[in-house]
């Protein structure tokens, strides 16, 4: 069966058109609007030359046009290619001739980097601008000039060969592309969604309009928030899921996270799921709770049925905090770009599960170095590892591909270097990723769960915890971390909280109290900055 997306999303605007699929602010966009727009634009590409397997990198922060310029390539059998709106200049040239880019789509107030770089990328055949209020750069395609002015691409036959690139960066190097066909990527997202809704999954593409139809008239179409951005894989492969079931997807109109805009948005479009990225929303949404309840003006949350993470730690007094608030439960999905499914974590009110603990998913296992599965109870740790459908490899890298993706008893995994052990029963505890450990006196440290100890204590508000240079040891163990407002705390209380879970190895030798600790947009640790502010800190470069 050939799955594509686009094909997908155009059974469900046939059977669903006047149902509202984008919502921001007061901008709605019903299915067929959307499919009709998305027709446009995919005219406009294939009228400048953009052939089957040609990139559109997206530039774009959470907004209607994110996917309906993702579901335009889709229509053209074109690739999309997400771009992080932080990047500058150097990145932002990287990635798109790294990506052989031939369509730019990006929101004005990024048209001073674009302009900066595009002399520079001859492959690139459009430059189209999303207008957000900011100057029009010169040059540019106007993106609702190009809907208005194109007939629609007709429809066509597609290939589930047909690609998505999902550019990660990682936590060294430079970006990688990780290659998807859109069959594997909707095998990874599909069948799951419609299993857990009660529905038996569609048999082909054009059946999904049919089971999005009878969850509409069921009353059980999502309606789908996304606070991560659609440029990384939370926030992304969560919307592709909701569309799928012919849902409504709901993009926040700020640019820098606002937890009240969330709850205030939850409430006034009545959203049933949302997106996050673990304690890095997590903590600020639930103190904004906790200030509307002081206002005496709680958030209406009775419509909300689950809140999903994935990617970053989402401890479990945050989840009871918010679960408290609400009748809805907290999914948490341990995954990555390079895959979905290895393992989750579900808590619901009254029953949370932990912290860093997951059911191992059906095609995953964790693996030692040398292939082997890690013995359950025992102290012995691995790297998660997940067959089934996975993505090709890293685009234009065949050394990290096979690095990743490689065979075990004759099948192949992708293994993007999460640790983990097995307990007794079966339950996986992450530990952390392998190219961020620490390696102090010969013993292995994974910040993540020295990160955890340490948010325990009341006064830290955020940290990240690094390796430093030691002459004794070689590494050092080093906080650095920020404090609530007003709050204090000494390095032997910090190291208390630190020592009443984890071996003494792993406590921090130095801590670094600093204003802010700076966080990526889906609320990934900057593990790079934090090394360099405590190593300069401390007086160690």
């Amino acid at each position: 069966m050939e799955w594509s997306f686009a094909t997908c999303w155009e059974s469900v605007a046939d059977l669903l058109p006047d149902r509202v699929a984008l919502v921001q602010g007061e901008r709605r966009v019903t299915w067929r609007q959307l499919d009709d727009r998305s027709a446009r634009l995919a005219g406009a590409l294939r009228a400048r030359g953009l052939e089957p397997g040609a990139k559109v990198a997206v530039y774009l922060y959470n907004a209607n046009e994110y996917l309906e310029t993702t579901f335009a390539a889709f229509k053209a059998r074109a690739v999309p290619v997400n771009v992080n709106y932080r990047y500058l200049e150097e990145e932002l040239e990287y990635l798109l001739e790294n990506a052989d880019a031939e369509a730019l789509v990006f929101h004005g107030s990024l048209g001073d980097r674009v302009d900066r770089v595009r002399s520079r990328l001859p492959g690139l055949r459009a430059v189209v601008q999303v207008d957000d209020g900011s100057p029009h750069l010169e040059g540019a395609l106007r993106y609702e000039d190009l809907v208005a002015g194109h007939e629609p691409a007709p429809r066509e036959e597609r290939s589930g060969d047909d690609l998505l690139l999902l550019y990660t960066g990682g936590t060294t190097g430079m970006p990688k592309g990780v290659m998807w066909r859109q069959e594997d990527l909707y095998l990874a997202v599909g069948p799951s969604l419609f299993f857990l809704a009660g529905q038996e999954p569609p048999e082909g593409p054009a059946g999904v309009g049919a089971v999005a139809a009878r969850l509409a008239e069921a009353g059980q179409a999502p309606v789908h928030l996304p606070a991560s951005p659609l440029m990384h894989g939370t926030g992304f492969f969560t919307s592709l899921q909701a569309l799928l079931a012919g849902g409504t997807v709901v993009t926040l109109e700020g640019r820098r996270f606002d937890p009240h805009e969330l709850w205030a948005t939850v409430q006034r479009e009545r959203v049933t799921q949302a997106a996050i990225v673990g304690d890095a929303f997590a903590k600020p949404m639930l103190r904004a709770l906790e200030e509307a309840e002081d206002r005496g003006r709680p958030y209406d949350l009775s419509t909300l049925v689950m809140l999903a993470s994935s990617g970053v730690m989402w401890t479990a007094p945050v989840k009871e905090g918010l679960m408290a608030r609400g009748g809805f439960i907290c999914f948490d999905a341990l995954g990555s770009s390079e895959g979905v499914g290895f393992g989750s974590n579900v808590s619901a009110p009254g029953a949370t599960s932990g912290t860093a603990r997951f059911q191992i998913g059906e095609h995953a296992r964790v693996v030692t170095e040398d292939g082997r599965d890690v013995v359950p109870g025992t102290d012995e740790i691995g790297q998660l590892a997940l067959g089934g459908p996975i993505p090709l490899g890293y685009y234009k890298d065949p050394d990290k591909t096979a690095a990743t993706f490689r065979v075990i008893d004759g099948r192949r995994y992708s293994i993007p270097g999460d640790w983990a052990r097995v307990e007794a029963d079966g339950t996986v505890v992450l530990l952390g990723r392998g190219s961020v450990s620490i390696n102090t006196g010969g013993e292995k440290v994974f910040p993540e769960e020295v990160e955890e100890a340490l948010k325990g204590h009341p006064a830290v508000a955020d940290v990240v915890v690094v390796g430093v240079p030691d002459d004794r040891f070689g590494e050092a163990v080093a906080a650095v971390l920020s404090l609530h407002d007003g709050a204090s705390a000494d390095e032997d209380a910090l190291r208390a909280a630190v020592r009443g879970h984890l071996a003494g190895y792993k406590q921090p030798r130095h801590v670094v109290v600093v204003d802010e600790v700076p966080r990526a947009a889906n609320g990934k640790a900057d593990y790079g900055w934090a090394r360099r502010e405590a190593t300069a800190r401390l007086g160690l470069g």
